[in-house]
């Protein structure tokens, strides 16, 4: 799955610390997010496409492989 979590994160003036604590996880995750490690779960996709305020096929895509 592709995403645009990074572009997202620098439009809004965001670290990933500050990302991670408005949604209840990590640091870390929010890296793992960014660099295809992890997928996130639908309720975690969820709170990021509400924190940019954009649908969440806006930040997440599937590839043809997923």
């Amino acid at each position: 799955m592709k995403n645009r979590l990074k572009v997202e994160r620098a439009e809004h003036n965001l670290s990933q610390a500050d990302l991670a604590e408005r949604i209840g996880v990590s640091r870390q995750t929010i890296n793992s997010i960014e660099t295809a490690r992890y997928v996130p779960s639908t309720i975690l996709a969820l709170k990021l496409a509400q924190v940019f305020g954009k649908p969440v096929d806006h930040i997440f895509t599937l590839e043809e492989t997923d």
